[in-house]
């Protein structure tokens, strides 16, 4: 009798054990709560519906530039120019920017400090065609002169890419491009001022004086937002008058 008692009492000990350990277990493995290889619980923070998805490296595309034939070989000589850029001896790299990015400046209207260019028509600046001979630029007065071109909308702007003349090698002064939401320029972001001595009067830059090719001259705007783009220049190493063959702005228009 008391070794079958004993018997009953060890078969019920070990249900229980067996059914407390089966407890622990469902509690370590609740839904909901992740669990290391080691059995050791981790925890994991909620993610805000609302939350900016992070800018994968696909976003980001080179600008749609296209260029004309270079009118002159070889490396300019005898330049002599202060605050003068060396050449990169090589082709320009890619300038990346968002995706959807375009020439928001293409065909758009331009006025002008000079309302009589010399030579030329205004809308040559926007109309595409970025050649460089006779009968693709146009010819500005002497002194500080400047172009406006009216996008027609507030854009985001990634950068402005500029043909003054490159049919020769030249210099070009005091160069200076402001993007503005008024037509005025009251309150205007500066995005490139190679003026190293304030002659024009719109404060001393910090961007070099480089030669004009073929490539053109690609600033970066950095996103700037503005419906009007402005270009200044003060003449050019070779005579006292300012060209423009075209003019692109890669941006898109802000929604």
């Amino acid at each position: 009798m008391k070794k079958l008692l004993s018997s009953h009492v060890w078969l019920l000990t070990v249900v229980l054990l067996s059914v407390s350990l089966a407890l622990v277990s469902c509690k370590k493995e609740q839904p909901g709560t992740p669990q290391t290889p080691d059995g050791k619980t981790t925890t994991t923070e909620p993610v805000a519906n609302n939350a900016p998805a992070p800018v994968a490296e696909g976003d980001m595309v080179p600008l749609p530039i296209e260029l004309p034939p270079a009118m002159f070989v070889g490396t300019p000589q005898n330049i002599k120019v202060n605050n003068l850029e060396k050449p990169l001896g090589k082709a320009r790299p890619p300038r990346l920017a968002p995706k959807g990015v375009f020439n928001v400046a293409a065909g758009k209207p331009i006025t002008s400090s000079d309302e009589n260019p010399i030579i030329g028509e205004l809308s040559y600046i926007t109309d595409g065609d970025k050649a460089g001979s006779d009968g693709s630029y146009v010819e500005l007065g002497p002194m500080v002169q400047h172009i406006t071109i009216d996008l027609e909308k507030v854009c985001d702007i990634y950068a402005v890419l500029v043909w003054h003349y490159h049919m020769q090698a030249r210099v070009y002064f005091d160069v200076i491009v402001q993007v503005s939401k008024d037509p005025d320029f009251i309150e205007a972001t500066t995005i490139y001022n190679n003026d190293d001595d304030n002659s024009s009067g719109m404060g001393v830059g910090k961007d070099m004086n480089y030669i004009e090719t073929s490539e053109g001259r690609l600033i970066d705007a950095k996103g700037a937002q503005g419906r009007y783009v402005r270009l200044y220049s003060k003449g050019n190493n070779a005579n006292e008058y300012n060209h423009y063959v075209e003019v692109e702005v890669f941006g898109k228009p802000v929604e």
